[in-house]
């Protein structure tokens, strides 16, 4: 589950008056001087329109540590990890430059490292880089009429020589990677209804393909498309016809597994992850809507067939019917060598009271490695104990071998909402770096059936994001202009620091960081050659106020796009959820609102961090030394570059790996919320961004498919 409340763009009178009266120095800015600020006139641009043509498995269970009993797995405690079961193989070693240019995952690689190995493009010649071809997917939708609006967050999937991508609208198209051409389209015909979202959205699709292929026979290379109302459909990949062997003529229907508190549909908007002979689902869900949901389990289909091979679940069968969720809906990283899938598992429902789940939950809000071939854990651990903040695990953890004192170590980093870089081996969970566990804020006795976890982990290195210490300071330009709103609130909010107790007294509680801020699902980058880690963040403050049930159901209010009021069904207590805005939509706290950081990994130390993107709205653009809120995460490549899009000013940019500095942008039809993609096709290395939009960020969506490359 994902709660990406983020930040509002400021209102144009709102901005107007803060950059006239109070900023006078900063002049709205349209980076005129970037190469390629516009989409016409370009040499070689082409733009394109569509054109269309068994039984029961074992459950995964826990594998406990030597000195607790393997039959009661929740024993083990929270805070440390679980041992390995049998003896693993030498860890397979990601090669310093990797011998592929393919991008045929959601993250780039099984790793999740979202890197290139590709050197055509440079940190020196990157500034010629150009838009040479554009596909409109016709699969847009902004709210105004019947079906909801669309969010469009699908990394494009280079395989086969194909660009595939998925739509909001549960579409796939094939294209031609070097000239946008339309190869072919599939509809899966869903229905565009917002069931468990309040958006039709959609992270795009995965790739299989057979390692003995049969000659004459299809479906050798598979595509996946997975929908809002649970079905997983699977086309041949170099025709988009339906495999006619997968499950039900090739369509899985999912929410046949639906058998626990079943109050909506397991809905696939993250593509599955595809390796080996195994096609690995997790699924989400309704934000903030039941106490009891249905658990977070995740599914192992066989590629070809759709059969069921093996299941996980998080909460403990006895647990589970009285709470729920805890589940995979982000992706997922696979150390095929060591045979290993590690997930990053959500946080339990309600979000934001514990009452009905007061047990040790050891694997929910953690990372948890699997066994690939039988779903059994081989380790654990949680970032989170008893969480009640929403703080989702909420990206796949990237795995990288570093050095560190001399010692080559197989490493895993898992980035959180909390601004928390967890760095452990990714062979036994064991600490990279001391992660410590220290008291955290309880609460006044006064929320009903509540308990609190007395400590929290917290890693020595890499050094938090965020400072989460105190109250962020207050943005004076919002304060003033507020005529003192933002102190007030301030002072309203309590505040102990982070994990400071959702509360009913007087506006609630400050949460910071929250649920929205820190790292979100695009996830962490790394150039293995420099052993560097690429990382962007958001600075959010929310206020969070529990209701009693009585008083919650006299109130008039509603929720909105994963905002406002929501009512945990089924506990004592709904909840409201806001940003720390003033009454022109301002921000309350200082910027920067969002930042990009690299991180050497054989210190932990960072090497440098920076403003991201620009706030903006109706054409008026704050200075890019506050930031922006970002949705989406960073490519990097052997060419010493990074690529992101995800900011709200609708902007794709280009980094440099060395110091940060920006050596590239270009506007695209809408905020590139997904994860780039970077390819070589006949010789020449492609960037590929989605511009599709989230309205949680920026009232923009966008259909558009932007291809960049060097002038030939």
């Amino acid at each position: 589950m994902t709660a990406l409340m983020l930040l509002r763009a400021v209102p144009a009178a709102a901005l107007g008056l803060a950059l006239v009266v109070a900023l006078p120095a900063a002049i709205a800015q349209n980076d005129t001087n970037s190469p390629g600020a516009t989409s016409g006139g370009i040499p070689g641009l082409e733009q394109n329109r569509p054109s269309g043509p068994g039984s029961e498995p074992p459950r995964g269970n826990v594998v406990a540590p030597s000195s607790a009993p393997a039959s009661n797995p929740s024993s083990t405690t929270d805070a440390a990890a679980q041992q390995p079961s049998g003896n693993l193989p030498a860890p397979k070693q990601i090669p310093l430059v990797p011998a592929h240019s393919t991008w045929n995952t959601f993250h780039g690689q099984l790793n999740a490292q979202k890197y290139s190995p590709l050197t055509q493009i440079t940190a020196d010649n990157v500034k010629s880089l150009v838009k040479v071809w554009e596909y409109h997917t016709g699969d847009m939708s902004d709210g105004s009429g019947d079906r909801p609006t669309s969010v469009w967050s699908a990394t494009p999937i280079f395989a086969n020589d194909t660009l595939y991508i998925g739509t909001p609208f549960y579409r796939v198209i094939a294209l031609d990677p070097g000239t946008g051409k339309v190869k072919w389209t599939f509809d899966s015909k869903s229905t565009l209804k917002a069931l468990t979202q309040p958006a039709l959205k959609n992270r795009g699709v995965a790739y299989w393909q057979s390692p003995n292929p049969v000659a004459g026979q299809p479906c050798q290379k598979i595509v996946y498309l997975g929908t809002m109302d649970a079905q997983l459909f699977a086309m041949d990949a170099d025709t988009g016809k339906l495999c006619s062997g997968f499950a039900n003529n090739g369509v899985l229907n999912v929410d046949q597994w639906n058998d626990v508190n079943n109050k909506y549909p397991l809905s696939l908007l993250q593509p599955p992850t595809v390796a080996g002979n195994h096609v690995i689902m997790g699924w989400a869900g309704k934000d903030w809507a039941y106490a009891e949901a249905p658990p977070g389990t995740v599914f192992s289909v066989d590629p070809q067939t759709g059969q069921r091979q093996w299941s996980f679940a998080a909460l403990p069968p006895e647990i589970a019917p009285r709470t729920g969720t805890a589940n995979v809906w982000t992706g997922m990283s696979v150390d095929e060598g060591l045979g290993l899938i590690y997930l990053p598992v959500s946080s339990p429902s309600p979000n934001y009271w514990g009452g009905n789940r007061t047990e040790k939950i050891p694997l929910a809000t953690s990372t948890t490695a699997l066994n690939l071939e039988t779903g059994e854990v081989v380790w654990s651990r949680q970032w989170v104990h008893h969480d009640i903040w929403d703080y989702d695990i909420n990206s796949a953890p990237t795995l990288m071998d570093i050095t560190v004192n001399g010692q080559q170590i197989p490493a895993l980093m898992q980035a959180t909402k909390m601004g928390f870089l967890f760095v452990v081996d990714r062979r036994t969970g064991k600490d990279v770096w001391p992660i410590e566990e220290r008291k955290v804020p309880g609460g006044d006795g006064s929320i009903q059936g509540e308990v609190y976890a007395p400590t929290q982990p917290f890693p020595t290195k890499p050094a938090p994001l965020l400072d989460q210490s105190k109250k962020p300071p207050i943005w004076w330009v919002a304060d003033a202009i507020g005529l003192g709103q933002c102190s007030r609130l301030w002072k309203s909010l309590d505040y102990a620091g982070m994990y400071s107790p959702p509360t009913h007294n007087n506006n609630g509680v400050l949460a910071y960081p929250d649920s929205a801020g820190g790292v979100q699902w695009g996830g962490v980058a790394f150039d293995p050659r420099g052993e560097t880690a690429i990382v962007n963040f958001s600075h959010v403050v929310q206020s969070i106020k529990l209701y009693p049930r009585k008083e919650y159901e006299k109130l008039a209010g509603g929720s909105g796009n994963e905002q406002g009021f929501y009512p945990q069904e089924g506990a004592p207590y709904g909840m409201s959820l806001d940003n720390a805005l003033n009454w022109l939509g301002m921000p309350c706290w200082a910027p920067p609102f969002g930042e990009i950081a690299a991180i050497d990994m054989s210190t932990g130390d960072i090497k440098w961090r920076r403003p991201i993107g620009a706030s903006q709205k109706w054409g008026f653009y704050m200075p890019e030394s506050m930031g922006s809120v970002t949705i989406g995460g960073p490519a990097v490549t052997a060419g010493g570059v990074i690529f992101i899009g995800a900011s709200m000013d609708a902007k794709v940019r280009a980094y440099a790996l060395a110091d940060g500095k920006e050596l590239w942008s270009d506007i695209v039809q809408a905020p590139a919320v997904a994860n780039p993609a970077v390819y070589e096709y006949k010789g020449r290395e492609y960037v590929a961004f989605i511009a599709g939009g989230n309205t949680i960020l920026k009232d923009q969506v966008g259909d558009q498919v932007a291809v960049y490359a060097l002038p030939k």
